[in-house]
Protein backbone atom coordinates (compact mmCIF):
# COMPACT_ATOMS: atom_id res chain seq x y z
CA UNK A 1 0.00 0.00 0.00
CA UNK A 2 1.55 3.51 -0.69
CA UNK A 3 2.05 5.89 1.82
CA UNK A 4 0.33 8.71 2.33
CA UNK A 5 2.14 12.17 3.03
CA UNK A 6 -0.75 14.03 4.31
CA UNK A 7 -0.36 11.53 7.81
CA UNK A 8 3.32 12.61 8.03
CA UNK A 9 3.16 16.53 6.74
CA UNK A 10 1.05 19.15 7.58
CA UNK A 11 0.98 23.02 7.08
CA UNK A 12 -0.19 25.74 9.43
CA UNK A 13 0.05 29.24 9.26
CA UNK A 14 0.65 29.58 12.72
CA UNK A 15 4.52 27.41 12.57
CA UNK A 16 6.66 28.59 9.66
CA UNK A 17 4.24 31.03 8.12
CA UNK A 18 2.70 27.79 6.76
CA UNK A 19 5.40 25.92 4.96
CA UNK A 20 5.17 22.44 4.70
CA UNK A 21 6.39 20.82 7.96
CA UNK A 22 6.66 17.43 9.28
CA UNK A 23 3.98 16.55 12.07
CA UNK A 24 5.13 17.27 15.45
CA UNK A 25 8.18 19.28 14.65
CA UNK A 26 9.21 22.62 13.10
CA UNK A 27 11.44 21.05 10.25
CA UNK A 28 10.55 22.00 6.75
CA UNK A 29 10.00 19.12 4.32
CA UNK A 30 12.47 21.86 1.79
CA UNK A 31 14.87 20.93 4.62
CA UNK A 32 14.91 17.32 3.91
CA UNK A 33 14.38 17.59 0.33
CA UNK A 34 17.76 20.10 0.19
CA UNK A 35 19.48 17.43 2.43
CA UNK A 36 19.10 14.70 -0.33
CA UNK A 37 19.50 16.78 -3.34
CA UNK A 38 22.89 17.36 -1.71
CA UNK A 39 23.33 13.45 -1.70
CA UNK A 40 22.94 13.15 1.72
CA UNK A 41 21.99 9.45 2.90
CA UNK A 42 19.29 8.80 5.08
CA UNK A 43 21.26 7.75 7.47
CA UNK A 44 22.68 10.84 7.85
CA UNK A 45 19.65 12.86 7.97
CA UNK A 46 18.13 10.72 10.65
CA UNK A 47 21.96 11.68 12.45
CA UNK A 48 21.07 14.99 11.92
CA UNK A 49 17.75 14.93 12.93
CA UNK A 50 17.06 12.21 15.54
CA UNK A 51 13.30 13.15 15.86
CA UNK A 52 12.89 11.99 12.27
CA UNK A 53 12.29 8.51 10.88
CA UNK A 54 12.61 6.89 7.89
CA UNK A 55 8.96 7.19 7.45
CA UNK A 56 9.19 11.37 7.48
CA UNK A 57 12.05 11.10 4.66
CA UNK A 58 9.69 8.78 2.10
CA UNK A 59 6.96 11.46 2.93
CA UNK A 60 8.66 14.15 2.08
CA UNK A 61 10.11 12.22 -1.25
CA UNK A 62 6.43 11.26 -1.64
CA UNK A 63 5.25 14.55 -1.37
CA UNK A 64 7.60 15.97 -3.90
CA UNK A 65 6.07 13.66 -6.34
CA UNK A 66 2.96 14.72 -5.94
CA UNK A 67 4.12 18.08 -6.78
CA UNK A 68 5.75 17.30 -9.84
CA UNK A 69 3.27 15.58 -11.13
CA UNK A 70 0.56 18.53 -11.08
CA UNK A 71 -0.99 18.49 -14.39
CA UNK A 72 -3.15 21.45 -15.98
CA UNK A 73 -5.87 21.12 -18.40
CA UNK A 74 -4.66 22.72 -21.58
CA UNK A 75 -7.28 25.27 -23.03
Amino acid sequence: MPMNWRDYIVSTPDILRGKPRIQGTRIPVSLILGYLASEYSYKSILQEFPDLSQEHILACLNYARDLASFETIAS
